[in-house]
C-alpha cells in the first residue's frame, strides 16, 4: 500500500520536527537534511525540511487534531502552547468548537471539538486539510489507491482503506498561488504513473498536481 507524508519548509528543523514530535508522541527520524515523524496505522506522515521565509501568495495546509471530550481538547491546547505553539485568528466564530493554533513557526492547526462525526475514528492525527479542486482529489485517490470517503459540492476526502487520517480538499475558490508551497505531499509512487494521471513534471525532480501544487517522490528505500 502506498504511503504519504507531508513536508514542512522550516527555518528550524529540529526545533520544529521536536515540537511536532511532542505534539503527536512521535520518536524523530533523521533522514539525510530532513526530520521525519513516521505514521502508522494509516496516520499521515510528516517530515521538515530546510526552507526559505514564508512569502505571501503560497497555498497552504493545515493539520486537525482530534479530542475525545471538551478536557481533551483543553489538554491538546495546553500541550501545544507548553511546547511552542500560540492562537491564531483566521475569522472563527465564538460559536465555532474548534481551536485554531499555530506551531512555532507559523504553519496554522486547528484542535478539533470532541463528538465531530467526520473525524471519528481516524485517529489523533486526524485530517490534512488543503486547498484544491474535486480533480485534485480524484488524482490523489487513483495515484494512492484510496478511496473517496467524501465527493459534495466540489469537496472531496481521501483515506486509507486501513484507515487513520483524512486528506481532504476544500473546493473552489481556491487561494492565488504565487510561489512554492511551503507544504507539500510526498508520495512513494512512479513518475511515470502519476504524469498518466495528470500530474505536471516541474524542475529538480519535483511534479505537481492537477491544480499546480507541487508534490515530491520518495527516495527508494535501501
Amino acid at each position: 500500500m502506498r504511503t504519504l507524508t507531508v513536508t514542512f519548509d522550516a527555518r528550524d528543523v529540529d526545533g520544529l520536527a521536536r515540537f511536532w514530535a511532542g505534539m503527536l508522541g512521535r520518536e524523530p527520524l533523521r533522514d539525510g537534511d530532513a526530520v521525519r515523524l513516521p505514521g502508522e496505522g494509516g496516520q499521515l506522515g510528516l517530515a521538515f525540511v530546510t526552507g526559505p521565509e514564508r512569502k505571501p501568495g503560497a497555498r497552504s495546509m493545515h493539520l486537525h487534531l482530534t479530542s475525545a471530550t471538551v478536557d481533551d481538547q483543553q489538554r491538546t491546547v495546553e500541550a501545544a502552547l507548553t511546547l511552542g505553539a500560540g492562537h491564531l485568528d483566521v475569522g472563527q466564530l465564538p460559536a465555532e468548537g474548534h481551536i485554531v493554533l499555530a506551531d512555532p513557526e507559523g504553519n496554522p492547526f486547528c484542535v478539533i471539538e470532541a463528538g465531530n462525526r467526520f473525524l471519528a475514528g481516524c485517529g489523533f492525527l486526524g485530517e490534512l486539510a488543503c486547498d484544491g479542486t474535486r480533480d485534485v482529489g480524484v488524482f490523489w485517490s487513483e495515484a494512492l489507491g484510496w478511496p473517496l470517503v467524501w465527493d459534495e459540492n466540489g469537496e472531496t476526502a481521501i483515506q486509507s482503506p486501513a484507515g487513520g487520517t483524512k486528506i481532504a480538499w476544500g473546493g473552489p475558490p481556491l487561494d492565488p498561488k504565487d510561489g512554492r508551497n511551503r507544504q507539500r505531499l510526498e508520495i512513494d509512487g512512479e513518475a511515470g504513473h502519476l504524469i498518466a494521471l495528470g500530474a505536471l513534471r516541474l524542475g529538480d525532480g519535483e511534479l505537481a498536481d492537477p491544480d499546480g501544487n507541487e508534490f515530491t517522490l520518495a527516495a527508494p528505500r535501501t
